[in-house]
């Protein structure tokens, strides 16, 4: 069966009210965060690929997000970029469906078109697009979530799980139009995005995914790896280390911290104070040291 650019798998899942949960890649992927909430997922609850792009070159430039090889006494394995996604079943609640969405390069409108047949179809009932982007907010706070809600069950969310509000007028994302669309035709939407520190890159950021699993539980009842905590403490204690030996990080923190806790208490990124102009060049400085990778 075809929906739009997808073509399912038989059996096609009879899904339960489902809440999709989506990712953006590349553009609010930061330390892989939200990949690695998605990885855990599938993984937890057994998650199936169902569903696919049938033909993704239509909507991705392959010069700018390269296929993948394994080659073992010639070509063993060749793996092509697509937007995939995966059903997974929850007794006696919503199922979950997981899209990872990678930003295409052409023919844009018709693949929004195409991923909201796709919610209409399965009837979701919730579109959640969860993601990381960098911040200044220091290492040393709890990790910020800011995030907004069209639907009143939604904006419930939103106030429950305390997330700041996104102000933004700017550049953005032809994908941005899934949500909007999706909220206009009734599905409740929400936008869930972690702040992660300027100063620190990850391969696999396990504060991030943590923060953002704690979100999940709190709303869906999705359970969080007690062994997350344990990496995510291990990563914070080697951060911690690497920026006790940076110079700039330490005259840059005192006003991260100020400007965060502003943040909690007005609730508004407006009311936030700007680094001075030298804190500003620090920062600049050290963004690409990346003192947290591990």
């Amino acid at each position: 069966m075809k929906i739009g650019g997808f073509q399912l798998k038989d059996p096609v899942p009879e899904c339960n009210e489902p809440y999709v949960l989506a990712i953006l890649r590349p553009w609010i992927d930061v330390n892989n965060v939200a990949s690695l909430v998605l990885d855990e997922l599938e993984t937890q609850f057994r998650a199936t690929e169902f569903s696919a792009l049938y033909k993704p070159g239509y909507f991705y430039d392959f010069t700018r997000y390269r296929p993948t090889i394994r080659l073992e006494d010639g070509i063993r394995d060749l793996s092509i970029p697509n937007t995939t996604i995966h059903h997974a079943k929850r007794d006696g609640q919503n199922d979950l469906l997981l899209l990872r969405i990678l930003e295409p390069h052409a023919n844009s409108e018709f693949y929004v078109a195409s991923v909201l047949k796709l919610l209409k179809k399965f009837k979701a009932k919730k579109y959640i697009l969860l993601g990381s982007m960098y911040d200044m907010a220091p290492h040393t706070r709890p990790l910020l979530v800011s995030g907004y809600g069209m639907g009143k069950e939604a904006l419930q969310d939103i106030k429950k799980v305390g997330a700041l509000p996104i102000t933004y007028h700017g550049p953005s994302t032809i994908v941005n139009l899934i949500t909007k669309e999706a909220a206009e035709s009734g599905i409740e939407t929400m936008v869930l995005i972690v702040s992660i520190p300027q100063y620190v890159v990850l391969d696999e950021d396990h504060l991030g995914k943590v923060r953002l699993m704690e979100i999940l539980n709190m709303l869906y009842n999705i359970p969080v790896d007690k062994e997350d905590f344990e990496r995510a403490l291990e990563q914070h204690n080697l951060i911690n280390e690497r920026a006790e030996n940076s110079p700039e990080i330490k005259m840059l923190l005192p006003q991260l911290e100020h400007m965060y806790d502003m943040r909690i208490k007005a609730l508004e990124i407006d009311g936030s104070p700007h680094l001075t102009p030298e804190m500003e060049e620090i920062l600049w400085k050290i963004k690409g040291k990346d003192i947290g990778r591990a």
